[in-house]
C-alpha cells in the first residue's frame, strides 16, 4: 500500500513538472527571465530609489553605534569615576519629577547599559512634541547622585536626528511605509546584483579582480562587484529585518502574536486592586517582579498612569538576545503590589522567537561588536554601491569622461611617506610652539621642551632627506 502511495505520489510529481515547464513555453515567460531584464531591473530601481538606499544605509551605519557616538558628542553624559552603588529608583524618580513637575503620566526608567552611563528616563508625549509621530522627553540622571544632567526631545540631537532619517526619512508615517517598501526593494536588487555577478565556476576568478590600471571606471566597477558580493548576505538580511520593523503586523499574524513589535508594550493589564493610601513604591516593584526572575537584570521600569496603571518591569535573563528591549517583563499591580502577569521568552512559540530576532538583528546587537562591525560596514558599502554604480551608469551615458589612475611605484611612495611625515612634523611643531606663548603658565616649560625635541628631530630629518 505504501509503495502504491509513493508511486502515486512521484508521477503526480512528475505531471506537475512537465505541466509548469509547458506553461512557460505556452505563455513564453522564459523570454522575458533574460540577463537584459534584471540588469534593467537593477539598474531602474537605482536610479529610482538608489539614493533612498544610500541615504538608509548611510544613517543606519553610523546608528549602529549612536550610544558611543551620543556619549562623544555629550562627555556631560559620562560618569567619569563611577563609584558606589546606584540611588534608589524612587530617589531617581523624584528628581526627575521635581524638574518637570507639570508633566503627567507614565516614565519610563531605562537603565544604563554600562557604569560609565546614565539613566534615561523618558516621557512619551510631551506637549513640546505632541503631534510629532515619535519624539519623547529624555531626561539623563547620574544614577550615583540622582542629578538631573541633561532633557532633551528625540529628534534634536545628531544621533536621534539621523536615526530618523533611517527610519522614516523624517517623512512621519508616509516616511515610515516608504522605507519599508524599500527594505522589499532592496532585497530584489541584491538578488538582481547577484544574478548579474554571477560568471559560472569556471569564470569566478575572472570577476573578483580589482583592476587599477584600466581606468578609473573600471576601478570603480571592479569595487562595486567585489563590495557588492561580500556585502550581499548581511544586505539581505538588514533589508528582511528593516521590512518586518517597519511592518511588524505581517509576522504577528502569521505567528499568530501580538504586542510583539519593537517598542510594544505586550499586554494591556489593568489594576484590580481598591485604590488606597499606601501605593506600592518603585523600589518595591522592582523587587516583587524579581520574584520569578531573581537573577535577571534590570533594564526598563515604567510607572502607573491613572488608578489603574499598574507598574510594567522588564527584565533580562541571562542568553536572553535583546539587551536594550528584553521581552522578559512582570506587571505588578500599583496598590496591591501583586504580579498581575509575566511574560516569559523560554516560553514562546517558535514564531513569538523569530519575532524577538527581528531588531536586535537588525541592530547588530545580537551579533557582539564584531558583527555591529560588519553592520557598520555593510551599511557603508549601500552608499558606496550607489555611488559607484551611477558613475558607471553616467559613463555609459556619456555625461562622464573616464581618465587614467596613475600608480605610485616603490620610489614615489617612499617619497610620498617621507612628505607626509615632514609636514605633520611641521604641523606639531607649530602647535608646540602656540601653546607655548598661550598656555599656562604650569605647562609652559613642559611644552617648551616638547617644542625644543620636536624641533631637534625635524632637523635631523631634513638633514637625512638631503643627504
Amino acid at each position: 500500500m505504501q509503495n502504491l502511495i509513493n508511486t502515486r505520489f512521484v508521477k503526480g510529481f512528475q505531471a506537475f513538472v512537465e505541466f509548469f515547464f509547458s506553461s512557460l513555453k505556452r505563455f513564453q515567460i522564459n523570454r522575458w527571465l533574460t540577463r537584459k531584464l534584471w540588469l534593467n531591473v537593477h539598474l531602474y530601481l537605482a536610479l529610482v530609489v538608489g539614493f533612498i538606499f544610500a541615504i538608509i544605509g548611510l544613517t543606519g551605519s553610523i546608528s549602529v553605534y549612536r550610544e558611543e557616538l551620543d556619549a562623544l558628542l555629550n562627555p556631560q553624559l559620562v560618569v567619569e569615576n563611577p563609584q558606589g552603588e546606584f540611588q534608589s529608583l524612587d530617589r531617581i524618580m523624584a528628581a526627575v519629577r521635581n524638574a518637570h513637575p507639570d508633566r503627567y503620566g507614565e516614565w519610563t526608567l531605562e537603565m544604563p547599559s554600562s557604569p560609565n552611563g546614565m539613566v534615561t528616563v523618558w516621557f512619551e508625549k510631551p506637549k513640546e512634541t505632541f503631534f510629532e509621530r515619535y519624539a519623547p522627553l529624555m531626561v539623563s540622571v547620574n544614577p550615583y547622585t540622582a542629578e538631573v544632567v541633561a532633557n532633551r526631545f528625540w529628534g534634536r540631537t545628531i544621533t536621534t536626528w539621523l536615526l530618523d532619517w533611517h527610519t522614516h526619512l523624517h517623512y512621519d508615517e508616509m516616511g515610515w511605509n516608504i522605507v519599508g517598501y524599500c527594505g522589499a526593494l532592496l532585497i530584489v536588487s541584491v538578488l538582481s546584483g547577484i544574478y548579474l555577478w554571477w560568471p559560472g565556476v569556471k569564470n569566478i576568478s575572472s570577476v573578483l579582480q580589482v583592476r587599477v590600471r584600466l581606468g578609473l571606471i573600471r576601478l570603480v566597477f571592479d569595487l562595486h562587484r567585489v563590495m557588492g558580493l561580500c556585502s550581499a548576505g548581511a544586505l539581505l538580511i538588514l533589508a528582511f529585518t528593516g521590512f518586518q520593523l517597519s511592518f511588524p503586523s505581517l509576522l504577528e499574524e502569521i505567528s499568530g502574536s501580538s504586542g510583539m513589535a519593537h517598542g510594544g508594550t505586550g499586554e494591556s493589564i489593568s489594576s484590580t486592586a481598591i485604590p488606597n493610601d499606601h501605593p506600592t513604591v518603585l523600589e518595591a516593584a522592582e523587587f516583587v517582579a524579581r520574584g520569578p526572575f531573581q537573577t535577571a537584570e534590570l533594564r526598563r521600569v515604567t510607572t502607573p498612569m491613572g488608578d489603574s496603571g499598574v507598574y510594567r518591569v522588564n527584565l533580562r535573563q541571562k542568553g536572553e538576545i535583546n539587551h536594550r528591549h528584553p521581552y522578559t517583563t512582570v506587571w505588578v499591580d500599583r496598590w496591591s503590589g501583586q504580579i498581575r502577569e509575566v511574560r516569559d521568552p523560554k516560553s514562546f512559540s517558535t514564531g513569538q522567537k523569530v519575532i524577538t530576532w527581528m531588531w536586535p538583528l537588525h541592530t547588530g546587537e545580537a551579533l557582539g561588536s564584531i558583527g555591529r562591525f560588519c553592520w557598520f560596514l555593510a551599511g557603508q558599502s549601500l552608499f558606496f554601491l550607489y555611488v559607484s554604480g551611477l558613475m558607471r551608469w553616467l559613463h555609459s551615458k556619456g555625461w562622464i569622461k573616464d581618465r587614467a589612475i596613475h600608480v605610485l611605484d616603490s620610489t614615489e611612495i617612499k617619497l610620498w611617506i617621507k612628505n607626509a611625515v615632514y609636514r605633520l612634523l611641521v604641523v606639531i611643531d607649530r602647535m608646540m610652539n602656540w601653546l607655548a606663548r598661550k598656555g599656562a603658565p604650569l605647562v609652559v616649560g613642559m611644552v617648551n621642551e616638547l617644542s625644543k625635541w620636536f624641533e631637534k628631530g625635524l632637523g635631523l630629518y631634513l638633514s637625512k632627506i638631503k643627504k
